[in-house]
């Protein structure tokens, strides 16, 4: 098996390349003056098993483009299957048409990587689980909530409350609770659709005097994590922490995430940041093991 290292997921690529004792092939790549991509695989797949690792956070469109240029080059250079890693799953949120005349964007990519290629999918907390039926290949989801619970316990937070930032993301917490073992919950938020403002709304927990980790799938904006920290906050949690599978961190999130009480900000290196701590190497070449990758 040879592990393609995706110029958007170099590191956590080699140490799933490293996990698995599988060769790399590095991906030699640059933006012309124009803004268009320029990619080329620097080894040799023809006849290999290959997985190919890149995830499809900002700047999400030119990720992705790569990730369709690498997929169509090694199955055109001879690769015998091609195994598409995507930690983050940019445009799953638009999973169907809200508004009239709306493109569903993640129908229109599941149609452009199956075009390129690919054999097998294999992506990290989808933002919804219903995505992966859209898809005609063998598609899997994996689930870092987990590692970043293991991560809070190791640092001393057994028996911290696991919150979930609104209803659907309730599983995250419930996850997290089977680690942590300190009860969990979820708010109750409403976005508005065409201006996108988040508001969340007051709801009572059990909380003074304890430890709380808000867990989500992705924190983009940061608006709904730093609103739910800060209420956390009124109601007497000794210290509030936010963890998430994708940090994308857009613009001032971290800051305001820290401004309304939060302690620290943990992430894993499904999307490279300044608080991606826990890699989800482990999970990845775990998952590529038990399909025979």
């Amino acid at each position: 098996m040879i592990v393609v290292l995706g110029p958007a997921s170099q590191d956590l690529g080699r140490k799933v390349a490293d996990l698995l004792k599988s060769r790399i092939v590095s991906v030699i790549f640059k933006t012309f003056p124009d803004g268009e991509s320029y990619l080329r695989l620097d080894g040799d797949v023809k006849g290999e098993e290959v997985v190919i690792v890149q995830t499809t956070g900002p700047p999400q469109d030119a990720h992705i483009m790569q990730l369709f240029l690498m997929v169509d080059a090694a199955k055109d250079l001879g690769a015998e299957r091609v195994t598409a890693v995507v930690p983050y799953l940019a445009y799953s949120r638009q999973d169907k048409r809200f508004l009239l005349g709306e493109a569903i964007s993640i129908e229109t990519f599941i149609k452009l990587i199956e075009a390129s290629g690919t054999d097998r999918f294999l992506t990290v907390n989808i933002h919804k689980e219903g995505v992966l039926k859209k898809f005609s290949i063998p598609a899997e989801n994996l689930s870092a909530i987990t590692l970043l619970a293991e991560h809070f316990k190791n640092k001393g937070l057994a028996g911290a409350f696991s919150l979930a930032p609104d209803k659907g993301a309730l599983e995250l917490a419930k996850e997290a609770d089977r680690v942590l073992d300190g009860g969990c919950g979820w708010l109750r938020k409403e976005r508005h659709r065409l201006t996108g403002e988040i508001r969340v709304e007051e709801k009572r927990f059990n909380i003074e005097g304890r430890d709380v980790i808000v867990f989500d799938d992705i924190i983009s904006t940061g608006g709904t994590i730093a609103a739910a920290v800060k209420m956390l906050k009124t109601q007497g949690a000794k210290r509030v922490y936010a963890a998430c599978a994708h940090p994308l961190l857009v613009g001032e999130a971290q800051r305001k995430i820290m401004q309304g009480g939060a302690e620290e900000i943990v992430g894993t290196d499904c999307v490279p940041s300044p608080v991606s701590v826990v890699s989800v190497a482990p999970l990845i070449a775990e998952a590529l093991a038990k399909i025979g990758v």
